[in-house]
């Protein structure tokens, strides 16, 4: 099955930001589009707003004006449902609502041919939901593009239960040949990024929930010692709280209130006082004019030890120790087994941290980082009771190899060891339930939300048994199950360790 042939008519039904992102795709791959929407004149403003952007392209030497000239000549308004007829494709970008999305698409069966191709681009309902009344459900699939559609590449192509392999196949094919990098997946709540992303806000706000670190700080190591490009809390208001917690309680409800996707209380009081983020002025953070927007915290300038005592493998902090050596602090290696860790001459141990608390006053945790030679910032955890003398030299270690240090509260896995295995937990629970393949995971978080490696890239990183074990850890301090390794987890660690000969 191939991709719609560019003679085809494609049609948007529903002209807001995405059915006009939509429509761009369409008309810049060279397929006359027609536009309807059920507001009177909402169309015929839709088509002047397109038209505005291809002139936008031109001056940027993105399209010729020959180019753009022809694509204005293929865009039209369509006044009724009826003007679609000859259409072999509908993609509909209308409210989030099921009745109004299958009623919707009842009447487009009545008025286009059978071997049209209708498809939602619903982010949160069920595929095979809204097709479900359809007299031809096999040729219903979601076409799941990413705001904005012209510029990002992703679209997730679902399969509800009654679409056709076919059908799936001409629509992946369609969004490929469109300039699109498609990812197929089953109809599942949430699809691919929905679904496996909702860990990245989750760890945030609970870290926050914890009183264990503030939203400037939490997003300023997830972007410099993670490689995020956003932190969960400047990204929520990007996005909308209102629609970012919208997503995570549908898809909450949708697996039957599974723990693992609990929304943040902390949110929804945010949404309840009106403050939903850059659309409405504030939200986490404070967009009014002269607003000033807070910092995160870093430590002040402490004094690097003298010498340093490296014991064991520090995994994927072995990066670390070239970078001590490289700033002039002496390295003293020594055997050792069980976990690595960096001793400081006053006694007391830096680990990565490994889901445990450090529950010592002579244990400070680091974080994980994306590269810690990249890396421009580390959180540090520690108990209460901690020596200052060791947390003073733990911070005085790392700005020595040039990081901003953010001492968070005492937090089981910190910040972006917890957010990362969590992600990676959802990515392995989704391959093994067949909601797609572990490239297309991988592709989907990367194009997707922009993270700095998939899923399953952090784990061939981070190896086998990283997440299960940080987990694990984190769910004997949390038990109620929100961090608890999934089987699908479980069962690759396990085999891991059997290659290796380690108990499991």
């Amino acid at each position: 099955m191939t991709a719609l042939d560019l003679s085809s008519p494609v049609a948007v039904v529903g002209t807001g930001t995405m059915g006009q992102g939509i429509a761009q795709v369409a008309l810049v791959a060279g397929h006359p589009v027609r536009l309807y929407d059920a507001v009177d004149g909402r169309a015929r403003e839709a088509a002047d707003a397109i038209g505005a952007r291809l002139d936008r392209l031109v001056e940027k030497d993105r399209l010729t004006g020959a180019e753009r000239d022809a694509a204005r000549a293929r865009l039209t308004s369509a006044e009724s449902l009826d003007a679609l007829a000859d259409c072999a494709l509908v993609v509909e970008a209308v409210v989030e609502r099921l009745d109004v999305k299958q009623e919707l698409f009842r009447a487009l069966e009545d008025v286009v041919g059978d071997d049209c191709l209708l498809a939602t681009n619903t982010s949160s309902l069920s595929v095979t939901a809204v097709g479900g009344a359809l007299r031809v459900p096999g040729r219903f699939v979601g076409l799941h593009f990413f705001n904005p559609a012209p510029l990002l590449p992703l679209v997730e192509v679902v399969s509800g239960f009654a679409t056709d392999p076919a059908s799936a196949t001409r629509a992946y094919e369609t969004a490929r040949a469109w300039g699109k990098t498609p990812v197929t997946c089953a109809d599942t709540p949430g699809f691919v990024v929905n679904r496996v992303a909702r860990p990245f806000y989750a760890e945030a706000l609970a870290v926050h929930e914890l009183r264990a670190a503030d939203p400037a700080t939490i997003d300023a190591v997830l972007r410099e010692s993670g490689g995020f490009r956003m932190g969960a809390f400047e990204l929520t208001d990007l996005i909308g709280q209102d629609v970012n917690e919208s997503v995570t309680h549908s898809v909450w409800q949708a697996f039957f209130q599974d723990v693992r996707f609990t929304p943040s209380l902390a949110q929804r009081r945010l949404v309840e006082s009106g403050r939903l983020g850059r659309k409405s002025g504030q939200g986490w953070y404070d967009y009014r004019d002269g607003a000033e927007r807070p910092g995160p915290h870093t430590a002040p300038p402490a004094e690097a030890p003298a010498y340093v005592v490296v014991e064991g493998d520090l995994g994927p902090a072995a990066e670390l120790v070239g970078l001590i050596r490289e700033v002039g602090v002496e390295v003293r290696p020594e055997d050792g087994c069980g976990a690595g860790r960096i001793v400081l001459p006053d006694g007391g141990t830096l680990c990565l941290t490994d889901g445990e608390l450090p529950g010592s006053e002579d244990v400070v945790h680091f974080d994980l980082a994306l590269d810690y030679r990249a890396a421009t910032r580390i959180a540090l955890s520690a108990s209460e009771g901690v020596r200052p003398g060791l947390l003073s030299g733990a911070t005085g270690l790392f700005q020595a190899l040039g990081k901003e240090v953010s001492v968070v509260g005492d937090v089981p896995g910190v910040i972006v060891a917890r957010t990362v295995a969590r992600i990676i937990d959802l990515a392995f629970d989704a391959v093994a339930r067949g909601v797609a393949g572990p490239e297309d995971v991988d592709t989907a978080m990367r194009l997707g939300v922009n993270y700095p490696l998939g899923p399953f890239e952090w784990n061939r990183r981070l190896g086998d048994t990283w997440a299960r074990d940080l987990l694990s850890h984190i769910h004997e301090w949390e038990p109620s199950g929100r961090c608890a390794p999934s089987l699908a987890l479980h069962r690759h660690a396990a085999a891991a360790d059997a290659r290796e000969g380690t108990p499991s």
